[in-house]
């Protein structure tokens, strides 16, 4: 009896180091979002500066990218490139939520990196980044025609995740 009451804290003690070492070994995207082939959910966001908010309304009648992002998002500056990419493509529309920020920060920050976006709600409280099922910003969510959460990105996209990852299921969704 000794003998399990002194292994057991050891085995208890491995099982929880290994179980963790597995998490950070999980890449962020590829975390299941629970949307996936759902609806986007319902919201009402109020617009950054001189361009429309966003609201669930606005997400259909064609394929539309939506990034949640943050002016103190140090990844989020990474991705700008390529979302300024996609945006002058014309391709698809390239919609914003400025996640938790203020507005004076998150426009400065666009005035200086270059705004891609057509329209920008912000999400002050992070209520609609809940609902949404975002675990940290910056995250890409491909909505098709029907208004559906067709592909999730979690991190920054770069050229190579455009390339790769997001025009591929863009002209997927295009085509059906």
């Amino acid at each position: 009896m000794r003998r399990i009451l002194t292994i057991l804290p050891i085995v208890a003690f491995a099982a929880l180091a290994g179980g963790l070492a597995l998490g950070l070994g999980t890449q962020p995207d590829r975390l299941p979002s629970a949307l996936i082939d759902q609806p986007v959910p319902v919201f009402g966001l109020p617009p950054l500066g001189a361009k429309p908010g966003l609201a669930q309304t606005d997400l259909g009648g064609r394929v539309i990218l939506v990034n949640f992002f943050a002016s103190w998002c140090a990844p989020c500056r990474l991705e700008q490139p390529a979302l300024a990419q996609l945006a002058a493509s014309g391709r698809v529309p390239v919609y914003g939520i400025d996640y938790k920020d203020k507005p004076e920060d998150a426009l400065r920050w666009l005035t200086s990196l270059g705004d891609p976006y057509g329209r920008i709600g912000i999400d002050r409280d992070g209520r609609v980044a809940i609902d949404w099922g975002v675990y940290g910003v910056p995250e890409t969510y491909l909505i098709d025609r029907a208004g559906r959460v067709r592909y999730r990105y979690a991190g920054p996209v770069t050229a190579q995740i455009l390339t790769d990852e997001i025009l591929p299921r863009i002209a997927a969704l295009e085509r059906s």
